[in-house]
């Protein structure tokens, strides 16, 4: 096995930016696991396990039913600990989002470099390669895996709010759009947000075992990076298509593949992603700069400290232990 992967490697070139051609080893474990090699894949409406809107309506559904039912239920339960399943969960989530934002980076360096960023997102021969097909089905059906995380959340008996349960439905009905309306575009939102995810779902590992983690705030200012940039992207591509196709009088580019429902769906939920993370920013981390309140930390350590936490008493005065009070507001801490 490891001779079979060292033919692979070589000096990283614009082709094989990694050194390793990356693709012919995924089509092999392909092939082992499914019966036919990756490049063989073929996405047909109607034949492709959850290629149809009956089945992702089903699927959102059922993870609303679960969720919110199971909520219900685990009212009258002690919350489970699951640990353990948790760093797995999450440990496994990002080395999937690394594995793929690597072959997505593979397949499409190349046509950037040589063919320039509008055929990337504009021409099927861009961004709708058959390679890519299986990438953005992948990325597609990893969605419902990332449904698990609200059943953690159930499970331990965690406030679900309304920015993560919709967030989970919207991007898998997202992902579901783009795949049936031929958007060559929708790689730029779904490789960022591989990014993010190999970012987000290392920092949920980490801190389930306990490590302190001092960055959680840049997650979410990256996730806020990632919906502008997405924005910035769909709305280009969506004013080329419907001016070119409708008003060829205004200025555009021209013609850009992806079906109008696509274009509109991809507006509506990114935009709605965009206000919902902004409002949830402003909300967490400005309010904790104005009160000066620490916020909690989900790793032991910092709980630790936190529970430990003192405010110094200045030289000559009583400290606030032994007085109940001090000179200056005292910080509390929560628990987690």
């Amino acid at each position: 096995m490891a001779s079979e992967i060292l033919k692979y490697v070589d000096v990283p070139t614009l082709d094989r930016p990694f050194g390793v051609h990356l693709w012919p080893l995924f089509d092999q474990a392909y092939e082992k696991v499914m019966g036919y090699p990756a490049s063989e894949f073929n996405f047909t409406e109607g034949v492709t396990p959850l290629s149809t809107l009956k089945e992702t309506t089903m699927m959102l559904v059922t993870y609303y039913v679960l969720i919110f039912g199971g909520r219900e239920v685990m009212k009258k339960l002690p919350a489970f600990k699951l640990n353990t399943l948790f760093m797995i969960h999450n440990l496994l989530l990002t080395t999937v989002s690394a594995i793929l934002l690597a072959l997505f980076i593979e397949q499409l360096l190349p046509t950037l470099w040589r063919h320039g960023v509008f055929y990337t997102i504009c021409d099927q021969q861009g961004g709708w390669t058959r390679p890519l097909i299986i990438l953005y089905y992948l990325n597609y059906i990893n969605k419902y895996v990332e449904f698990i995380d609200t059943i953690f959340l159930v499970l331990k008996k965690k406030p679900l709010t309304f920015l993560h349960t919709y967030h989970h439905g919207a991007t898998a009905l997202l992902c579901y759009t783009q795949l049936i309306g031929v958007t060559a575009v929708q790689w730029v939102p779904i490789t960022i947000n591989l990014l993010v995810h190999v970012v987000m779902y290392w920092y949920y590992f980490q801190s389930a075992r306990g490590v302190r983690i001092w960055w959680k705030k840049y997650i979410t200012m990256l996730q806020i990076l990632q919906f502008v940039i997405d924005v910035g992207f769909i709305y280009f591509a969506s004013y080329t298509y419907f001016t070119s196709a409708y008003f060829p009088w205004l200025p555009n580019m021209g013609k850009c593949a992806g079906e109008e429902f696509a274009a509109l769906a991809g507006i509506g939920i990114i935009s709605s992603y965009l206000v919902l993370f902004i409002s949830f920013y402003i909300a967490t981390y400005n309010k904790t700069a104005k009160t000066g309140r620490p916020r909690r930390n989900t790793g032991q350590k910092s709980l630790i400290d936190m529970r430990n936490f003192e405010i110094p008493s200045p030289a000559g005065t009583k400290s606030a232990k032994s007085t109940g009070r001090s000179n200056g507001p005292v910080t509390r801490s929560r628990k987690a």
